[in-house]
């Protein structure tokens, strides 16, 4: 759906599912944020199923490090590293690591504006330590990449 900004004769096309493009007349630039719709479910189950290997790629390479470090304003460890220092502690330093990296996205997505459900670091813990063995670690996944997700369009939304 396309609407003309009066004045400065820019065609804005959000796509409904992801809002992650803005056209100009002259050419088109990207949204600083273009994943936006990231299926934290899906995600946490390939995760689950792979014991964590999948976000050592995915992390870098799915662009999730750079965003979460722009989003969060400083640097966040790699998951390589809390990943080989998970390996000693039977992952209780990945689950933590996580859990303070979901508390900080809270956090912004409060100082945003976002009305709840956030993701939390009770959330992402109790939920991966006490949660149904298969199904934990995904409900945890999807809530703190629903609240990404709304972080990161909420971001683009000021940026347009």
């Amino acid at each position: 759906m396309g609407a003309f900004v009066s004045g400065e004769e820019r065609l804005l096309n959000l796509n409904s599912v992801n809002c992650n493009s803005v056209y100009l007349l002259a050419g088109e630039i990207q949204m600083r944020f273009k994943h936006t719709n990231r299926p934290g479910f899906l995600l946490g189950f390939v995760d689950f199923f792979t014991a964590g290997l999948f976000f050592l790629l995915y992390m870098p390479f799915g662009g999730l490090q750079d965003e979460l470090e722009e989003i969060l304003g400083h640097e966040v460890q790699p998951y390589w590293k809390a990943y080989l220092l998970g390996i000693p502690t039977l992952f209780i330093y990945t689950l933590v690591w996580m859990a303070r990296i979901a508390e900080e996205i809270k956090a912004k997505a409060i100082e945003l504006g976002i009305s709840a459900p956030y993701t939390s670091w009770r959330h992402m813990f109790w939920w991966n330590m006490l949660g149904c063995p298969c199904c934990g670690p995904m409900i945890a996944t999807k809530r703190f990449f629903d609240t990404l997700n709304r972080v990161e369009i909420e971001l683009n939304g000021r940026q347009a």
